[in-house]
């Protein structure tokens, strides 16, 4: 995966907040990552750590 994602590869929705749990994204903004401009993407990877934490969902890491 590229530097402009935050994907992980581990693709799953948590059914009690809605968000991925490798990367902490919903499933509308997975759906328009491709159409998003590159600032609003890096606005948006920005915000994914503390929406991960405030969810309670630890962060994962990349698959080999």
């Amino acid at each position: 995966m590229s530097q402009d994602t935050p994907c992980i590869a581990v693709c799953m929705i948590d059914p009690q907040t809605g968000l991925c749990l490798g990367c902490g994204r919903t499933l509308p903004e997975i759906a328009r990552w491709g159409g998003m401009e590159s600032a609003e993407r890096r606005a948006l990877m920005a915000e994914l750590p503390a929406r991960m934490a405030g969810a309670g969902l630890a962060p994962m890491t990349r698959r080999p």
